[in-house]
């Protein structure tokens, strides 16, 4: 199937690896310019340069927790088809865990980044009546957990924006989607769980236990996501905003 995206500008943060690197290779098989962002330069050159054979690959380095970064990435690459934000990891811990500092810091990066970026660009986006933006939030924002209070409050909210900003952006021709993954084979998921395992059962390789039964009894892959946002993102989609897809084998609804 022809997505019609060859030759289309796309802005990937948080791309180093995991979720947002596959999203990066995905829109590189259908032909498109990608921008893929992240903290540390040498990976990401290094992902890069494994991507390069796909496609053009332009890599932005900096701390998107910052302001200034994201109005510094923005003033660099203003004219993108296609946002997806990914940056962003928020920690575990219960209500009573977490220090409010350490709320405040996780959600700079993944709430207000988010946001701040949808504002730099959907004005752009807005202006020329053309663009696509892909927030990648989590399940935790539509299953909230106590014992990851400050993820699951933290993806509501990327939820209500991404409902409430995709709802009224279809007036200047533009769309907004979310996708809600269910935890996915990625390197901080394995490292999140060989923990738990460790602390549970003594044995970090018990770590499929620790996550319990899970739809399919496998976690999500990182190509699902990002085939699945590609698809989304695509003219193929062009009647899709303000929805959230949830993407968890059924696991809501699993008791």
């Amino acid at each position: 199937m022809d997505l019609s995206l060859k030759g289309k500008s796309v802005l990937v943060t948080g791309a180093s690896r995991g979720i947002g690197r596959a999203v990066a290779e995905s829109f590189l098989r259908e032909g498109a310019r990608v921008v893929i962002t992240g903290r540390d330069a040498t990976q990401l050159a290094a992902t890069a340069n494994e991507l390069s054979g796909l496609g053009p690959v332009e890599t932005f380095a900096g701390d998107l927790a910052q302001g200034t970064e994201r109005e510094r990435l923005f003033a660099a690459h203003r004219d993108v088809d296609v946002l997806v934000n990914n940056a962003g990891a928020i920690p575990g811990g219960d209500l009573f865990g977490l220090a409010l500092q350490q709320w405040i810091e996780s959600w700079q990066l993944k709430v207000f980044g988010y946001a701040h970026l949808m504002q730099l660009h959907l004005e752009a986006m807005k202006a020329r009546r053309d663009g696509v933006v892909v927030n990648i939030i989590g399940m935790a924002g539509q299953a909230p957990r106590f014992e990851y209070v400050c993820g699951s409050a933290g993806n509501a909210a990327l939820i209500a924006l991404t409902r409430a900003v995709g709802a009224r952006s279809v007036d200047w021709n533009v769309r907004v989607f979310g996708i809600n993954p269910s935890p996915t084979r990625t390197s901080r998921i394995d490292t999140i769980a060989r923990r738990k395992a460790e602390d549970r059962f003594g044995d970090p390789d018990r770590w499929p236990e620790a996550l319990g039964p899970l739809p399919f009894g496998r976690l999500a892959e990182p190509a699902e996501i990002a085939d699945l946002a590609v698809m989304l993102a695509s003219p193929r989609a062009a009647y899709l905003s303000g929805t959230v897809v949830d993407v968890d084998g059924g696991q809501a609804f699993r008791g």
